[in-house]
């Protein structure tokens, strides 16, 4: 990759990275981190909380807890490839050692593999290492 090309890939990730903080910044807002499942679910009031509402409460608190999983999932790509930006491996798939499709690294900027080994790996998940093993 050549310095335009580096400082574009880098732009791209910085601005991923503060989208996805950005994102998990409203679910800390929620204090989903903070927080005890009793702790979010206990009233203020004497009256008892139905049980539906409960069951309610308790997918809603998994389902963000979820997406906060994921969006830290996400975090720690970009990281990684902000890593192999620096390291001058940005850009070559790390299961084969080719080099990722231009478009691929536009709409994935974190994306360690090629589209090959992306569909390998999605159909036989653990099939495909990286190209040091």
């Amino acid at each position: 990759m050549d310095a335009t090309t580096d400082d574009e890939a880098r732009n791209r990730l910085q601005e991923e990275r503060a989208r996805l903080e950005g994102v998990r910044g409203g679910l800390d807002d929620d204090h989903l981190s903070d927080q005890t499942e009793q702790d979010s679910l206990s009233e203020l009031s004497s009256v008892d909380q139905h049980q539906a509402d409960m069951g309610t409460e308790t997918f809603e608190r998994e389902k963000d807890l979820s997406i906060l999983e994921a969006i830290e999932s996400e975090l720690a790509d970009v990281e990684h490839a902000l890593r192999r930006l620096d390291e001058g491996t940005y850009g070559t798939c790390e299961a084969c050692g080719r080099p990722i499709d231009d478009e691929r690294l536009e709409a994935l900027p974190a994306t360690r593999l090629c589209r090959d080994d992306q569909q390998r790996a999605e159909v036989q998940p653990g099939a495909v290492g990286t190209a040091g093993e």
